[in-house]
């Protein structure tokens, strides 16, 4: 063959496992998919929110509906153009948090990873248990067993998410292009209806008990704020795209500002055309939806569409907090394992830490959605606030060209977002958001006591520096034996590779006994010294971790090898004498010294 084409000829190639490669990564529609759904469906709650609160001025006050959804489109403009821009700056993920570690101090770094943990794991409660509720709507023979309903939601996410991100999104792309085309599809085809196809849900008398105020209006927004949760979430994540990572991010983000703002726009002309107002046993977009398609199947079909994205829209946080619990785990200020990450690539024990913490929060209220709904997105807008600063110092810091631009965008945010966090915070502290204001702090100290763990263990373990050089000094290892067979020739010669010098310790509580292993030793003589220890009490384990105990006291490195024999067929291990593996355990608990635990292997 000639030397040009041996060249030429491909190297082979392993195959690769499933999960690994950029497969097990995301796409931009994937991403919408996987990291979305949370913003999307809050126009379920979003724009109800800000009727539910208009209404107090009595029904004409609905007239203030378009221009505070606007302004709330705004703020999502400059969420989405400051979080891709936090893309950017941070391709490892992290959003809040890593723009505050880097711009804003240890302090406030850690303010942004308590929100945001509380904001996942509260998004995983409310959608689940909003998901439930809505599905009881419908079959109301599921109303008393709403907590069982949303447990098994949870306990399936959990299962799909532990197969990997890029499996989950796959499976809720059609759920999510499904839910974008049935609002979309409410919007184009009510706006061209002069009146509503047909009404639904009871109807409610609205008097004024207050005046449409500057309070009011500013009530009516920080509500309607809730349907911008969920926006952090790609930024939080980037890491789980593929190559390149940031420009998919970046346009998934984009992609989600453009879809959320004109659905929430959209919504809010149509309440305003159709003079929506809350009625009972329906929610606003279920009137919507009646009013555009009437009350025919694509009314029921539109409405199990709406309750199945609600109830996976928790998959938003499956992608996002596994990804900044293992940033905290290698910044030193949560458990090391939870950067760890299998080939698929998914941080599996992030996703079981946040399954558990949505279970208890979810048992603890009984799957009652009001009760979540005061603690939801008080997390959510601290994230945004010290996102938004983070950016105005780094923009300021750096002075890149157009930055005093940049900065000020950053700025008009910040305050906007702050004061929506403000009012949420007053208005709904008695109704449950003292537990937010709880909860932070302790998170906080958690965090900082972690971190200080670490500190101490890298300074005995001297990690800041080269250590001392190492010393040889004589090993001792101690062998525990019973008789002379087999077994003990195997474990002699293991000893005898792992040390200077081996000792054989037995225990007898039978002197009869020990005398015939003391001939038997006689006999066989393999070199190293028998040590018999007399156990009155009939204890085996106990004596021989005594005398590990007595000799280690020198300072000598001492190991304990310990013979154990192990059938080759599972059925018989049970037959087996434990008593090597139980003083393995007790010398490793209860001394320093280095225990081997031998696998002779039976053939039997």
């Amino acid at each position: 063959m000639p030397l040009g084409l041996a060249l030429k000829k491909p190297h082979p190639k392993v195959p690769r496992r499933h999960g690994e490669g950029g497969k097990s990564h995301l796409t931009v529609l994937q991403g919408l998919a996987a990291l979305s759904l949370d913003a999307l469906s809050s126009v379920a709650y979003g724009p109800e929110a800000v009727v539910v609160v208009l209404v107090a001025a009595g029904s004409g006050a609905l007239t203030a509906m378009l221009p505070i959804t606007l302004v709330i489109a705004g703020l999502l403009a400059v969420l989405v153009v400051s979080y891709r821009q936090v893309i950017a700056v941070h391709p490892d993920g992290g959003g809040a948090y890593a723009v505050a570690k880097k711009d804003l101090g240890r302090t406030v770094s850690l303010l942004a990873a308590a929100s945001l943990i509380i904001d996942y794991v509260l998004t995983v409660a409310v959608s689940l248990a909003a998901g439930a509720a809505s599905l009881a709507s419908a079959f109301p023979a599921l109303s008393d067993h709403l907590l069982a309903v949303c447990l098994i939601a949870l306990l399936l996410l959990t299962l799909v998410n532990l197969r990997g991100i890029a499996d989950s999104a796959r499976v809720l792309m059609l759920p999510t292009v499904l839910f974008i085309v049935s609002v979309i599809g409410v919007i184009v085809v009510g706006l061209f209806r002069a009146h509503p196809a047909a009404t639904v849900g009871t109807s409610q008398s609205f008097p004024a008990v207050e005046a449409l105020s500057a309070l009011l209006v500013l009530k009516a927004f920080s509500a309607g704020c809730s349907a911008l949760t969920g926006v952090e979430a790609i930024a939080n994540a980037v890491p789980m795209f593929r190559q390149p990572r940031v420009r998919r991010a970046q346009h998934t983000e984009l992609m989600l500002g453009l879809l959320l703002g004109a659905m929430l726009v959209g919504l809010s002309l149509l309440i305003r055309s159709h003079h929506v107002v809350p009625r009972g046993g329906v929610t606003v977009l279920a009137q919507l939806t009646a009013g555009a398609f009437g009350t025919g199947w694509p009314y029921y079909a539109i409405s199990l569409i709406v309750t199945l994205v609600l109830g996976i829209a928790a998959n938003t946080s499956f992608g996002g907090l596994p990804v900044l619990m293992s940033v905290l785990a290698k910044d030193d200020r949560l458990p090391h394992l939870f950067a760890l990450r299998s080939e698929r690539p998914v941080h599996r024990w992030g996703v079981v830490a946040l399954a558990v913490l949505a279970g208890v929060m979810l048992v603890v209220v009984s799957a009652d959605t009001q009760r979540l709904i005061p603690l939801f997105a008080i997390g959510v807008f601290v994230g945004f606030t010290i996102s938004q600063i983070g950016l105005v110092r780094h923009w300021s810091m750096q002075r890149p060209d157009g930055w005093s631009r940049r900065a000020l965008i950053n700025g008009v945010g910040a305050v906007l977002t702050a004061v929506a966090g403000i009012v949420l915070l007053a208005t709904k502290f008695l109704a449950g958001a003292w537990i937010v204001v709880l909860t932070v702090p302790l998170l906080m100290l958690l965090f900082s006591r972690i971190e200080r763990y670490y500190t101490r263990v890298r300074d005995q373990l001297g990690l800041d520096g080269p250590p001392p050089r190492p010393t040889r000094t004589r090993s001792l290892v101690i062998v525990p034996l019973g008789r002379v067979d087999m077994v003990a020739v195997a474990a002699l010669n293991a000893a005898s590779s792992l040390g200077d010098e081996v000792v054989v310790v037995a225990v007898f509580d039978d002197r009869t006994k020990a005398d015939a292993m003391r001939a038997d030793w006689a006999r066989w003589n393999p070199g190293p010294r028998l040590d018999i220890i007399d156990s009155p009490q009939h204890s085996l384990v106990h004596p021989v971790i005594g005398y590990v105990e007595q000799v280690a006291r020198n300072g000598r490195q001492v190991a304990v090898l310990i013979p154990q024999a192990e059938p080759l067929h599972g059925r018989y291990r049970i037959l087996q004498n434990q008593r090597g593996i139980l003083m393995a355990g007790l010398l490793s608990s209860r001394t320093d010294v280095v225990v081997c635990l031998l696998k002779i292997q039976l053939d039997v």
